[in-house]
């Protein structure tokens, strides 16, 4: 007897024949799939048997999706920093606020966040960076408890600085790299591996906050401990610019100097990378996150995605931030992806609609290093499933189930979430948060933190609120 049995309409399984099942149904177990398939041929087994069905003849199921750069805390600090470029957005916004932050206002934040992402479908993703002013184990033991799936990535450190502007990291988030360190390793050591949904990772901060001997002892230390590394590389051109000067390398060649490339590492942006440099992310199994709202919104540039993939490089899907993106959508994510390509490289065939799926599911569960276990809709896999209504004007006609999840679809089309065999969602609420306290905490913590910070107590709007 199945736990869950999901009837659906397509099944999007994301095999390594990445076969779609019409009339598709899918049988869980425990925290495993236990039978994919057609309808008419499981019903006999599961139909009427399971514990909880799931009814769902005008939906597409398929993996849960998988955010590859994400900051929890950053939830609460939507539309703080308009109209900047990164630096400035980094030192006169979003640092002052992230530094004056208490750890009841982080976990208001990452609460806010983690509730979006489930509304939205992402199951499991890659926190970029805690730092213990947020109260890190708090926040991971939330990630926990609402069920979500995570690497999340402990901020180390020992400067100050961004690329080539000296003490740019607000006080309220510097700490020293015997401090970052050994706090990862306490996490590593408290949570690493718990019920096979969280990870920790080491966080290094981007060049100019530190040392290349820190990078390279980072470096040592996850392989000791067979953990990740993820961090910001070449975001904006600033980047470049400080590890030519400073340096003489290109920034993946400054990566791979002190150690930080390999499959093991996730890095973040990469969007100023020559054709040697991603040959070189290529040749060493690293992994790119791709952010292109984030990109967009801050004029940093759009990495040349349709490249690295062409290349070999496992590219991979991340909304970022608040303040950067304004949500924490994939499916919206995977849409702007798709676009910008043919854009940037006048080629209507630059990307299509299966490479930017490829992104968001089996390249974030490849990256994660959890390839084995999620990513895809087959038997013996982790049942991480979603289910998305396409019995909406914008989905219809649903001609083709792939094209209209990447250029039509949007995340509040996702109906039911079910994560390592849990139901998380159903039928658009969430079973394991309440959904008006967060958003009542939200409110609360994020006005008091304006006012603290002195940033984002008005709106920054031409026209008047009257």
């Amino acid at each position: 007897m199945a736990d869950i049995y999901v009837r659906g309409k397509f099944v999007i399984t994301m095999d390594k024949d990445r076969k779609i099942i019409k009339d598709g149904c899918v049988a869980i177990e425990d925290s495993r799939i236990i039978a994919v398939g057609k309808c008419e041929e499981l019903d006999k087994d599961f139909k009427g048997k399971a514990k909880e069905e799931i009814n769902a003849p005008r939906s597409i199921i398929m993996p849960g999706l998988i955010d590859t750069h994400v900051h929890l805390v950053q939830g609460m600090l939507k539309a703080c920093a308009n109209y900047k470029r990164l630096i400035p957005w980094l030192t006169r916004c979003v640092w002052p606020l992230q530094g004056n932050m208490t750890a009841d206002d982080a976990l208001a934040a990452a609460s806010l966040t983690m509730l979006e992402m489930i509304k939205t479908g992402t199951t499991t993703f890659l926190e970029t960076g805690m730092v213990g002013r947020y109260g890190p184990d708090r926040i991971i033991e939330r990630v926990h408890d609402v069920g979500l799936r995570a690497a999340i990535a402990r901020h180390v450190m020992d400067m100050t600085g961004y690329a080539l502007e000296e003490n740019a990291l607000h006080p309220g988030l510097i700490e020293s790299g015997e401090q970052s360190m050994g706090d990862t390793e306490r996490l590593y050591r408290k949570y690493h591996g718990w019920d096979g949904r969280i990870f920790i990772w080491y966080g290094p901060r981007t060049p100019g906050a530190v040392s290349v001997e820190l990078y390279r002892e980072i470096s040592a230390k996850a392989r000791e401990l067979g953990t990740g590394i993820t961090m910001h590389l070449a975001e904006v051109l600033e980047d470049v610019e400080y590890m030519t000067k400073v340096f003489n390398r290109k920034p993946v060649e400054f990566a791979h100097w002190v150690g930080l490339t390999g499959p093991n590492v996730v890095l973040v942006h990469v969007v100023w990378a020559s054709d040697k440099e991603i040959e070189l992310l290529a040749k060493t199994g690293t992994h790119v996150s791709h952010n292109p709202s984030s990109n967009s919104k801050l004029g940093s540039g759009i990495a040349r995605v349709a490249d690295m993939l062409k290349t070999g490089v496992n590219v991979t899907l991340g909304c970022d931030g608040g303040p950067s993106n304004d949500n924490y959508d994939l499916i919206e994510e995977m849409k702007i992806a798709a676009l910008l390509q043919p854009a940037v490289k006048r080629n209507a065939k630059a990307i299509r609609a299966e490479d930017v799926i490829e992104m968001a599911t089996t390249r974030g569960a490849r990256a994660l290093g959890l390839e084995n276990e999620i990513g895809s809709v087959e038997v013996g896999k982790r049942a991480d499933i979603i289910v998305i209504n396409y019995w909406d004007p914008k989905l219809m006609p649903m001609n083709d189930p792939v094209s209209h999840i990447v250029y039509a679809a949007h995340g509040d089309d996702v109906t039911d979430v079910i994560i390592d065999g849990k139901i998380i969602m159903r039928n658009r609420k969430v079973l394991t948060m309440n959904e008006e306290k967060v958003l009542e905490d939200v409110q609360k913590h994020a006005r008091e933190l304006f006012e603290r910070a002195g940033v984002c107590v008005e709106p920054n709007i031409k026209w008047p609120i009257v």
